[in-house]
């Protein structure tokens, strides 16, 4: 849920955060203003899922810093691309930029 994502964030590093829009208590997009509102997961890749897949649902979610949008339902072949995609947009929290794709993906 989203209460838990930002109950958890604060505990550790990330490289990746996938997020719906429609969660109970916190949506997506409470998320991704919290991840990009944090000094310390600002530079966290943030992909969107969701059964949401209007233009404005997609436009918000750009707007408040998620990387990319993945409408469901998805291949799990797109899921990759998507956060291959994702991960590479934002710079390796290890150093560096990430690879584009590799295996682990």
């Amino acid at each position: 849920s989203g209460f838990d994502a930002l109950r958890l964030l604060p505990r550790s590093s990330y490289d990746l955060v996938i997020t719906d829009i429609n969660m109970p208590d916190i949506n997506g997009l409470e998320v991704i203003r919290f991840v990009r509102g944090s000094a310390h997961h600002r530079e966290v890749a943030v992909l969107i899922i969701s059964t949401q897949s209007s233009e404005r649902d997609r436009s918000r979610g750009l707007a408040l810093g998620a990387d990319a949008f993945l409408a469901k339902p998805f291949t799990p072949e797109a899921l990759r691309l998507a956060v291959s995609r994702s991960l590479s947009m934002r710079p390796s929290r290890r150093g560096g930029p990430q690879p584009a794709s590799g295996s682990g993906v």
